[in-house]
């Protein structure tokens, strides 16, 4: 955890604060258009889904759910069958979960522990590095050179709290693709954290959905009764790195620090900072010693995504106290993005079904979603009039 007078929190409460006083928020030089084709075309998406998600380094996983070796997750990520494990040696490694005898799946999806890979179909086993080291028969079934028949591995990097993975095989450097961000994630030291809670949700397409996540713009409007309780609306302090950003929220408390000595603040109280890994990931916290993780992975058509939420604690609930005040919190960003982001996204995404509209605006306050699209259109070698 950071402490009271760390100078970035000190540096990015003045600047919110001089937003609050001002009634100000950064802003976009120009205002920005995006054609609504952009979020429905059925080509546009499958080229951008297989570029964007496809070929980019993606946190599939937080470091924490692979936590002693021999753990492993699987699951599902764009129809890629995904077996996350961390070996002997304590490396993340990423394989596809399939046998390579008959094209098995070898784990059903979710968390576990084992000391080795056991296909259930024809008992072909393997070592956490991937290597095949048994065959049930092997006299029986004939030669073959073993080393041939390893699990098919997938780039796979582990930094700032995440496994980043690329689906399509593509190499990549992960220290060149996160920069200083990978700074600035590693700030929230997540591999301390503690999982409390982990679901999964249905939500619209995938621009739609991540849109919700990068602007304050709405939340006085549409979360009244959760997160805008505590957050100033319309009020954002953004830095980018590249695709990837941190947006630093006021809390409605940010008023106080005007009536405080510096010396006295402690400005972890009054910010809320949100870090949006480009192209699906967004970490909201910390707030009392709790964080949200949110992974968005696009579905089979433009109008579907499945959001991992995952809920984090500092340390494990214990006291009843503690155990409440961890329910408390997931139930609230549940209903913040089930009941209330979710269905009005999915209500724009019937509004661009009707035609009703030729283009969206992105306004000077929703920089970060000016940000976010002109990434997307770098990555598509495209690129997009104001």
């Amino acid at each position: 955890m950071e402490s009271t007078q760390d100078p970035r929190l000190m540096a990015l409460a003045e600047r919110a604060l001089s937003h609050y006083v001002n009634k100000t928020t950064d802003r976009a030089p120009t205002t920005m258009q995006m054609p609504v084709s952009a979020y429905s075309d059925t080509a546009r998406y499958d080229r951008e889904r297989k570029r964007i998600f496809g070929s980019l380094p993606i946190a599939v996983a937080l470091s924490i759910e692979l936590p002693d070796r021999g753990s492993y997750k699987a699951m599902q990520v764009l129809d890629v069958p995904l077996l996350l494990v961390r070996d002997e040696q304590g490396v993340a490694r990423c394989f596809l979960n399939v046998c390579r005898h008959r094209g098995a799946r070898l784990c059903e999806s979710g968390r576990a522990q084992t000391r080795i890979i056991a296909c259930p179909y024809h008992a072909w086993t393997y070592n956490l590095q991937g290597e095949l080291v048994a065959r049930y028969g092997a006299d029986s079934f004939g030669e073959i050179t073993q080393q041939a028949y390893s699990l098919t591995a997938l780039p796979c990097e582990e930094r700032a709290g995440f496994l980043w993975v690329s689906l399509d095989q593509t190499p990549f450097d992960i220290d060149q693709w996160l920069g200083d961000f990978a700074v600035e994630l590693g700030t929230l030291a997540l591999q301390d954290w503690h999982i409390y809670a982990q679901r999964e949700l249905p939500g619209p397409g995938w621009k739609v959905t991540m849109d919700g996540y990068l602007e304050a713009y709405h939340h006085n409007m549409l979360h009244g009764q959760t997160v805008g309780q505590m957050t100033v609306g319309n009020l954002m302090v953004l830095d980018t790195y590249g695709p990837h950003q941190r947006l630093t929220f006021g809390r409605k408390s940010l008023g106080e620090l005007a009536r405080q000595p510096r010396k006295l603040w402690r400005p972890q109280d009054h910010i809320r900072l949100i870090h949006s890994g480009f192209p699906n990931l967004s970490v909201s916290g910390i707030v009392g010693g709790f964080c949200l993780v949110s992974q968005i992975f696009p579905g089979p058509t433009a109008h579907t995504t499945l959001t991992v939420q995952t809920v984090l604690c500092a340390k494990p609930p214990q006291t009843d106290a503690e155990i409440a005040s961890a329910e408390d919190f997931s139930a609230m960003v549940l209903q913040a993005v089930k009941d209330e982001d979710y269905p009005v996204g999915f209500g724009v995404q019937e509004g661009i079904l009707s035609q009703a509209n030729t283009h969206f605006t992105f306004g000077r306050n929703e920089s970060a979603l000016q940000n976010y699209h002109r990434w997307v259109a770098h990555f598509m070698g495209e690129e997009i009039s104001q």
